[in-house]
């Protein structure tokens, strides 16, 4: 934890301007930027502490969007994504507009409701080289994508891996109403166990497939576009 700096005192707490809302060390914040055609910034406060001005400070962190960061967004990129970035910052208590919630990927994809002020992370973030941790993500269908929670999948009852209905040559609609799923490959089987469970429409987080070295992709879009 940083150390308060001489005329600083430490805050337990602080409430946001104009509510009744309570912001402590740990929470995650929505921030106003300086151009106001821009969403809120997301950070997570690491620090409140005041002058003897009473004037109020929050040392945060800042989450990036997909948008914000070296490779960009991607396909596989949830709207709700964020990154948790090593960019610190100390900026002033009345910036912060209110509270929101940054869940696990895992948990996130467990909501039955998302809200507004609900978000998801899975990777942290090095702003000044690009790099994310963990660098391995699981991918899935054809098109070898990791998963995004926004797009609906289907999972194969013969080899468990899930699909993107477009990939598969359906919409969404006729997704939907399958009962059990074949892919191209398992199709020709004779007998399938059925699995006698709810027909799942997501992967689990538990699930290991194939895997995808972020560096090494976004190197090579970077090539593709450079191209």
């Amino acid at each position: 934890m940083a150390k308060t700096r001489p005329g600083k005192r430490d805050l337990d707490s602080y409430t946001i301007k104009g509510t009744n809302k309570v912001v402590k060390a740990g929470d995650c914040v929505l921030m106003r930027p300086s151009d106001t055609d821009k969403a809120p910034y997301v950070a997570k406060v690491e620090k409140i502490e005041a002058d003897n001005r009473n004037n109020v400070k929050v040392k945060v962190r800042w989450y990036y969007r997909p948008e914000e960061s070296i490779g960009g967004r991607r396909q596989f990129h949830g709207a709700k994504e964020l990154f948790l970035s090593d960019h610190f910052d100390v900026q002033s208590a009345h910036t912060i507009e209110g509270k929101c919630t940054v869940h696990s990927f895992k948990n996130y994809t467990k909501l039955e409701n998302v809200g507004t002020e609900d978000y998801f992370c899975r990777f942290e973030y090095k702003a000044s080289t690009g790099g994310f941790t963990p660098d391995r993500v699981a991918v899935y269908c054809k098109c070898e994508m990791p998963y995004n929670p926004d797009d609906l999948m289907v999972q194969c009852e013969g080899c468990k891996d899930w699909f993107h209905p477009s990939c598969m040559g359906m919409t969404i609609e006729q997704a939907k109403k399958l009962e059990r799923f074949l892919c191209a490959d398992c199709s020709s089987e004779d007998e399938v166990k059925r699995s006698p469970n709810k027909f799942p429409v997501s992967p689990s987080a538990e699930t290991k497939v194939r895997i995808m070295i972020l560096d090494l992709f976004l190197l090579c879009l970077s090539v593709i576009v450079f191209l």
